[in-house]
């Protein structure tokens, strides 16, 4: 598999973006608080997200805003992802990994993180963090103009997914509770 990545670039797979999520449940000082812990993390502007629907049972009201997302492209997704990994001790399970190789785990507490320190003012959030993976060439799925199919034999299977996070981003994949 390494050396078809090395004859043939196109196949080479690559982190596309990274999606990193603080979902607090309600609006407030404690969203903002959270906004400001995001922002701090990734030096990019997060967007704050809206419940989509009223449930009483935990005071949501629909159009209120309840979470702050950003998306990481390109060289900050690595440098992100590098900072990050050791939280989780650089181990992902093979059970986060989807069918097109994309994978996604969460950090309980933001303070975990190297070079972040404790602030009472502010509290502590969890966060999930999604890694979209793909190869050159899967815009044409996308595009507004000109869609086209991708070929099976393009796809990235999460076997292949797998392999390249652990070259690229030394990272151990555990299977069934086992290295």
């Amino acid at each position: 598999m390494l050396k078809r990545w090395e004859e043939q670039s196109m196949l080479k797979p690559r982190i596309v973006k990274v999606v990193v999520n603080i979902s607090v449940g309600k609006s407030g000082d404690h969203l903002e608080n959270a906004y400001n812990v995001l922002k701090d993390l990734t030096n990019q502007r997060p967007i704050k997200k809206e419940a989509k629907k009223t449930i009483r049972d935990f005071g949501i009201r629909k159009g209120e805003p309840i979470a702050c997302i950003v998306t990481l492209r390109k060289e900050k997704a690595t440098e992100f992802l590098k900072k990050v990994l050791p939280v989780v001790e650089n181990k992902i399970s093979a059970a986060s990994f989807d069918m097109h190789g994309n994978f996604a785990f969460g950090i309980k507490e933001h303070i975990e993180i190297a070079g972040v320190k404790y602030d009472p003012d502010v509290g502590i959030f969890g966060m999930d963090i999604c890694v979209s993976l793909g190869r050159l060439g899967y815009r044409v799925r996308k595009r507004r103009n000109r869609k086209a199919k991708i070929g099976t034999k393009h796809v990235l299977t999460p076997e292949e997914a797998m392999k390249f996070t652990e070259k690229v981003l030394e990272v151990e994949i555990v299977k069934n509770g086992r290295k």
